[in-house]
């Protein structure tokens, strides 16, 4: 009887991942045409031999401000409507990912953090001592601040800090970076917010916490979307989702550290 001859089974062909290029800078922007187009046009263009790429996420605003990031030199990419801050970055990071970084960094474009100090932000992970860095403005300097986003602020951290066991200052920072690695991986639980729940994720997942000093300005134009009882009704739901899986982490896999000053940054 005649039998097919079959093959041994073969794995598929390994996808080399692709070699990082670039530096982003990414903006989350809604209905800041005053201000994105200064805030892009003020990052700088090469760290170390590495070129700085601006990606601004439009999340469905109702002025110019797609058109102005976009005249800047901005790579922009736009929601049809207002989906939140936590959905924009989401969308920023998978448009960032396209360009192959070696770090993802993200600030507000509303002109309350600089981007000048976007080296010292991304340091850590082009060196390789962290996947994840946290601007603090609470070991940095703090022109100004509403007392109660002040408050605010303060209790949240507490809370992100017991929880996570991670010496945490600053828990709502909008000024992060990220490595590919961790801004192909991290998870952001809902739409309305990202800061609390992606440290708890990318700490639950292992991946190394670091915060630097930043300075922080208030904003000086728009308005934010923060209305203390509409956050917190966001916020503390996913906190509380995002706490059942730390528990499964272990202490040890929990590390952080802060850094007083700028490091050096390795050149390409």
């Amino acid at each position: 009887m005649y039998r097919p001859h079959r093959l041994p089974p073969t794995e598929p062909p390994h996808r080399a991942e692709a070699v990082p290029s670039t530096i982003v800078l990414m903006l989350p922007a809604r209905n800041e045409a005053a201000t994105v187009a200064d805030i892009v046009r003020r990052a700088p263009q090469v760290i170390a031999g590495w070129p700085v790429r601006v990606v601004v996420v439009d999340d469905g605003s109702t002025d110019s401000t797609a058109a102005a990031a976009a005249n800047a030199g901005a790579d922009v990419v736009s929601h049809d409507r207002g989906r939140g801050l936590g959905a924009a970055v989401r969308t920023g990071f998978a448009r960032a990912l396209t360009h192959h970084p070696i770090a993802v960094a993200f600030c507000d474009a509303d002109g309350e953090y600089a981007p000048e100090e976007l080296e010292h932000i991304v340091t850590p992970i082009v060196d390789g001592r962290a996947d994840y860095v946290v601007g603090s403005r609470f070991t940095g300097t703090i022109q100004h601040m509403l007392r109660r986003r002040r408050c605010g602020n303060r209790v949240l951290t507490w809370a992100l800090r017991r929880w996570t066991g991670v010496t945490i200052t600053d828990g709502q920072s909008g000024y992060r970076a990220l490595s590919a690695r961790a801004a192909a991986t991290v998870e952001i639980a809902h739409d309305y917010n990202y800061a609390q729940v992606m440290t708890c994720d990318l700490i639950a997942k292992g991946f190394g916490y670091l915060e630097v000093p930043i300075t922080y300005t208030f904003r000086s134009s728009g308005r934010s979307f923060v209305r203390l009882i509409p956050y917190l009704s966001h916020v503390v739901p996913a906190l509380v989702q995002q706490r059942r899986a730390l528990r499964n982490v272990s202490p040890r896999q929990r590390g952080s550290r802060s850094l007083a000053a700028p490091p050096a940054i390795a050149s390409r």
